[in-house]
């Protein structure tokens, strides 16, 4: 489990996290919604120490964040941030073997050759195993940074808004795999989303966020309505339920 307790954090003078108290389940798809501004990017920046957090404590199960080693918390949670500067000309196995370096250090094995092949095989990525970053669609990059972090062979997977510039059948695809690896490997997958339909559709946990703090939470059949649309993103978005699903229409 990820525990964040009385974190807060400034930029540029401004306080973007308030006092940050929040408990993410193993196993689990868990999404981060709320409007642009709302500190869901800072918070998961904060969890992956990218930054570091100034005041309160963050615990990926008994390792706690700036205090354990990088190496050591590399081995059990990846982050993919929005943007990834990657040498075009690398091949998509490139990529993906990239995944291993907290565990081989420079050294590869047997192993780490076998996780990548397993990688690459999930990610339906054999056929493109050779060809260039420069050559492929964003979904099939988007796919190929996704099999680098599950490479990693973290229990925890870190995504930040990793359906930008996606089309549908592409997301779909994405959060489809996403939910497939927690359900079926174990993985706890944490995700910030900017569309509300995806969370519903796809997490099994919503946190919602507003000016830095964090608001109700919990699954989509219980937790999205109008009074939640309204008091987390200002607006009067109808709430349906249809078959079971939560829809909100946009």
């Amino acid at each position: 489990m990820i525990s964040v307790t009385g974190v807060s954090h400034d930029l540029g003078g401004s306080t973007v996290l308030h006092d940050i108290e929040l408990k993410i389940p193993k196993g689990k798809v868990t999404a981060l919604i709320g409007p642009n501004g709302a500190g869901k990017s800072t918070l998961l920046s904060l969890i992956a120490r990218l930054a570091r957090h100034r005041t309160g404590r963050i615990m990926v199960d008994e390792l706690e964040v700036g205090v354990c080693a990088s190496n050591t918390l590399a081995r059990r949670l990846a982050i993919l941030p929005q943007s990834s500067e990657i040498a075009p000309r690398l091949t998509i196995a490139e990529l993906v073997a990239f995944g291993r370096y907290p565990h081989h250090l420079g050294r590869r094995g047997k192993h780490d050759h076998e996780k990548v092949a397993e990688a690459l095989t999930l990610f339906d990525l054999d056929p493109l195993a050779q060809r260039t970053l420069d050559t492929v669609s964003g979904g099939q990059r988007q796919r190929a940074l996704l099999a680098m972090i599950f490479a990693q062979d973290t229990d925890y997977m870190l995504l930040d808004e990793p359906l930008n510039n996606l089309d549908i059948a592409a997301s779909r695809s994405l959060m489809a795999l996403l939910q497939r690896l927690a359900r079926e490997h174990g993985r706890t997958v944490v995700i910030v989303l900017h569309d509300i339909n995806y969370a519903c559709a796809y997490a099994d946990h919503i946190v919602t966020m507003k000016g830095g703090k964090i608001g109700p939470q919990g699954d989509a059949a219980t937790l999205v309505d109008g009074r939640l649309m309204q008091h987390i993103f200002g607006t009067d978005a109808a709430v349906h339920r249809i078959g079971g699903r939560t829809f909100v229409r946009v």
